[in-house]
């Protein structure tokens, strides 16, 4: 995967994507559309003294990869605890596919479509792939204790509709190999595949996804990026994507959004965000001339 180069007869940039999926009209002109389905509204989240947050808005579409940007300790994190309820705004509101999230605990928005995963892996190690996955199903299951403990029919048919959920999954981030094996077993890459596994076994709305490539390989990192434009393509989810390779958000993302010291620098499509002068400063610092 490369960033995207100039053409250097025009100075412009060149199409990211041949696919057909480029040319549905809901990701031309306006990705967002008029009934989005995040909507992050001046959002402030202070700690003490330091503003993790400090009046961010964005919105994002219900066909979009949307991407967060911005150097370390710009408050990338804290937006996605914000959106999964780990940490709670002092101010701001946060509407997902029309319910307010402020105030509302974190298996609350899970069980409303929100799935995330984390910079590190957060995996059970000494379980196997299939456990791991089954764990993202802990919201489908419609039954209680006495029917698991009897096994009885309706624990029975909500087993066998999750496993065959699950091994859907297997078969489409191709994990088949590794399908019986413990976690703990896996190489790092393998590993962030089956975390992402995990979280589209809870058949989420909108899915967060916290530096999906960070620590892997080259070829580590072209697989998971052929994964995220799959479930955006193809399951048609909507994805908030964190992540420091520039080359791997430049050539996905729709729309990116730079945040630096908790404040939004700018916000635009890929072509545009490189080029822009804020944005320069914010990674590179002041350049004085001499």
């Amino acid at each position: 995967m490369t960033l995207t180069e100039p053409d250097p007869g025009t100075g412009t940039a060149p199409d990211r994507r041949t696919d057909p999926v480029d040319t549905d009209p809901d990701r031309q002109g306006d990705p967002v559309g008029a009934d989005p389905i995040l909507r992050f509204e001046d959002v402030r989240l202070h700690f003490a003294g330091v503003r993790a947050i400090d009046g961010v808005s964005f919105t994002v579409g219900r066909h979009e990869l949307f991407a967060i940007i911005g150097p370390n300790g710009s408050g990338k994190t804290s937006i996605f605890n914000v959106l999964s309820g780990v940490y709670r705004p002092q101010t701001g509101r946060v509407v997902f596919d029309g319910a307010d999230l402020v105030g509302r605990r974190p298996h609350v928005i899970a069980a409303l479509g929100m799935a995330r995963t984390f910079q590190n892996v957060e995996l059970f190690a000494n379980l196997t792939v299939l456990d791991n996955l089954l764990l993202g199903r802990h919201h489908h299951l419609g039954y209680g204790t006495l029917a698991a403990l009897g096994w009885l029919g309706r624990a029975r048919r909500a087993e066998i509709a999750n496993r065959a959920a699950v091994e859907e999954i297997v078969d489409f981030l191709e994990l088949e190999r590794w399908r019986r094996m413990p976690v703990g077993l896996l190489p790092y890459g393998v590993q962030k595949r089956v975390e992402l596994g995990r979280a589209l076994a809870m058949e989420p709305k909108l899915l967060l996804l916290d530096e999906p490539v960070a620590g892997m390989n080259l070829e580590e990192t072209e697989d998971m990026a052929r994964f995220i434009l799959d479930i955006r393509d193809e399951l048609d989810i909507p994805i908030v994507l964190v992540e420091h390779d520039m080359g791997l958000v430049m050539d996905l993302a729709d729309r990116v959004l730079v945040v630096d010291f908790g404040q939004v620098v700018a916000t635009g499509n890929p072509a545009e965000i490189p080029h822009h002068p804020d944005v320069v400063r914010a990674y590179l610092g002041e350049v004085r001339p001499r």
